[in-house]
């Protein structure tokens, strides 16, 4: 198969990629101003797609390098590594659809890096993987979470606290309206950090391909727009399948729970985009929407599915990781390099 050709299925199948991690992400922007009927989940959706989009103007490129950097395949001939990179991102793609279908809230940045990491050990074993690019991404595997229960719970308490002798009736209604910036901001933290992942894979295989100069060291604006668009469009079909189980199915929330919920994920967001690190969305929201409802109420968090959602959090990156690496084996086997 001509080599540009395979460059340019290997784009499509990114920007693929890219519009199911936005509808099967549109319930970490959407499941709390959903959930708290301050939007309709119609409405919803636009919002969160058109500050998807917008975050393209407020952040740089920091995620998109250290995507591109996950894997090295060393004496790989370019035709090779496009090929892997395809067969990682299948391996994502396969993983985000099969957790789609179970209504579960896996984590899509998590499963393009197991899809990446299983097809580069497939190709040229531990070696290919370059840990100081993976490491800080796990830790965040454990610190999103851990940091959102964190923030949702002691925002819980001080708006608790300042608000204590207001009517809940107006407490509702001044937090309806501060909902819609707060799902804002996060609608922008979960764009500017989920579609630079794309732009990485993008970037390395137009560089392997040839496309691009092996010293380039920014991302082409058609790729930026590509991206950020194929993110904004996928959560603009949306993903109700997980909006249920995030915004409904693990705690209560009113807007109040919804505002400080959205705050702790854009916080968390911005902080881990700004230190370039491609964290998980997912994890983000799920562990502030459960520091909101301890603090409301720690018997009104449904840990039974709480720990279904960790249980697939755990799963992601292996369980990509064998396809993207079962793909590419049999690859290898029909003669692809």
């Amino acid at each position: 198969m001509d080599g540009s050709l395979v460059v340019v299925i290997t784009i499509t199948a990114a920007l693929i990629f890219d519009v199911i991690n936005g509808f099967h992400d549109a319930a970490n922007s959407i499941a709390t101003v959903v959930s708290t009927r301050v939007l309709s989940p119609r409405l919803a959706v636009l919002w969160a797609a058109s500050f998807n989009f917008i975050a393209l103007f407020i952040f740089h490129q920091g995620v998109a390098n250290t995507i591109s950097k996950i894997i090295h395949l060393e004496g790989a001939n370019p035709g090779a590594y496009v090929i892997v990179v395809m067969c990682g991102l299948f391996g994502a793609i396969v993983w985000n659809l099969f957790t789609w279908l179970l209504g579960l809230p896996s984590s899509s940045s998590h499963a393009l890096i197991g899809g990446l990491s299983g097809a580069g050990i497939a190709f040229g074993g531990s070696a290919a993987l370059q840990l100081p690019m993976l490491t800080k991404t796990l830790y965040f595997i454990i610190l999103a979470p851990l940091i959102g229960l964190l923030l949702g719970g002691l925002l819980m308490w001080g708006v608790f606290w300042l608000f204590r002798r207001m009517r809940p009736q107006k407490v509702d209604r001044t937090f309806r309206l501060a909902q819609l910036v707060s799902a804002a901001a996060y609608s922008i933290g979960h764009g500017g950090n989920d579609a630079q992942k794309t732009m990485g894979v993008i970037w390395a295989v137009m560089i392997a391909g040839g496309m691009l100069p092996e010293t380039s060291t920014s991302v082409p604006r058609w790729v930026i727009l590509a991206s950020y668009g194929a993110m904004a469009f996928g959560t603009a079909i949306g993903g109700w399948r997980i909006v249920k189980t995030m915004g409904m199915g693990l705690t209560h929330l009113k807007p109040v729970g919804g505002f400080c919920a959205e705050v702790a994920g854009a916080v968390t967001l911005f902080v881990a985009t700004y230190l370039k690190v491609p964290v998980s969305t997912t994890h983000t929201i799920t562990g502030a929407i459960i520091g909101v409802g301890f603090v409301t109420k720690a018997r009104g968090v449904r840990w039974a599915l709480a720990t279904r959602i960790v249980w697939a959090w755990i799963l992601t990156i292996p369980a990509a990781a064998l396809v993207g690496g079962g793909t590419t084996l049999l690859a290898h086997a029909l003669g692809a390099w």
